[in-house]
């Protein structure tokens, strides 16, 4: 009775983690197959990573590969599942023949409860035929010849590869050929007229100082504090803050971080001299007011590409977000009172 419980249990818990044993399986295969052509190219290390890595993307792994599950090897996966299934079956004192897949999702739950709230994170107990994906068919035939007429391409997969900035440069050169009303109108259709979003933003004009220094000078708000930033053309990275050195007046190295993102996010580090005025709010807040401040000043020293370039990492947005207020009744403003029944 003992041997029979702990075979039971090694059957099941063997099928329970099967779908973490497969992911494994794809990565060591994955990682054999490029360390066996890391080893037959020649060339510095780094140069040989990185041809491999072009090479593994653009070519199709899963057809160039051998097969990963073998016949033999889903049979015997087939087997050890019906095994499974017989065990737990009698576990909870039912009839192995009729036991369907929702008397194990059951049985499962009933068997290893979880509280996770992700579905693909509980236990599962599944055919092997939906755990294991199926092998995609060979793309050549035994003469060598491929069975797609666009398999030497390099994009076997055309249709599913082409993305929408693609399809867009596409219809943009068909529009610059000579076609047909017909066709135009057709084309056409498709088009919208779109503003881009850095057009939208106010960009500070030039001004020039007594020694002719071109320099742009700008505002920024994030809580309660409040910072005006002049951003010189030419400099050696100096930045004050209230006439104190930045690394002086921020001591945490995050705030730091947060002020010289909008230098290293457009490789201007060191190429501009910044004075700062801020007031009100805590040290995190005067970050935060003064990098926007410099991220506005910069938009009149580069281009209308790299504007857009920084409003789409954020660095021209306003951060909205304040401390909330406490609620009456309380402590906090989400914090409870500890209840005590007496």
């Amino acid at each position: 009775m003992a041997a029979s419980c702990v075979s039971c249990g090694a059957a099941v818990s063997h099928r329970l983690f099967l779908g973490g044993r497969v992911g494994l399986a794809r990565r060591r295969v994955l990682w054999n197959a490029v360390a066996a052509e890391l080893q037959t190219i020649p060339g510095p290390p780094i140069l040989r990573l990185r041809h491999t890595a072009v090479v593994t993307t653009k070519k199709n792994v899963a057809a160039s590969r051998r097969e990963t599950y073998t016949v033999d090897f889903i049979k015997k996966q087939i087997e050890e599942f019906n095994i499974g299934k017989r065990h737990l079956a009698n576990m909870m004192g039912e009839d192995p023949e009729t036991f369907t897949q929702d008397d194990i999702d059951r049985a499962i739950a009933y068997l290893f409860p979880s509280g996770l709230f992700e579905k693909r994170a509980r236990p599962i107990m599944k055919h092997p035929e939906q755990i294991f994906p199926k092998q995609k068919a060979t793309q050549w035939g035994e003469d060598g010849r491929p069975f797609h007429f666009l398999f030497y391409t390099g994009k076997q997969s055309y249709y599913s590869l082409m993305h929408y900035a693609q399809f867009v440069r596409l219809l943009e050169r068909l529009l610059t050929l000579q076609c047909g009303t017909a066709e135009e109108e057709f084309v056409q259709r498709f088009r919208r007229s779109v503003t881009v979003q850095s057009e939208k933003q106010l960009i500070e004009p030039l001004q020039y100082d007594e020694q002719g220094m071109a320099f742009s000078a700008s505002e920024g708000k994030r809580k309660s504090a409040k910072a005006e930033a002049v951003v010189y053309e030419r400099g050696s990275g100096r930045i004050e803050v209230n006439g104190i050195d930045y690394l002086h007046y921020f001591p945490v190295t995050q705030d730091r971080e947060q002020l010289m993102f909008p230098f290293h996010f457009l490789d201007r580090l060191g190429k501009h001299d910044v004075t700062c005025t801020v007031s009100g709010g805590g040290r995190s807040a005067q970050a935060g007011a003064i990098r926007l401040a410099m991220a506005r000043a910069l938009c009149s020293f580069v281009t209308e590409e790299e504007v857009e370039w920084m409003r789409q990492a954020g660095l021209l947005t306003a951060d909205p977000r304040v401390r909330e207020r406490k609620k009456p009744g309380q402590e906090g403003a989400r914090r409870k009172f500890t209840w005590k029944k007496r």
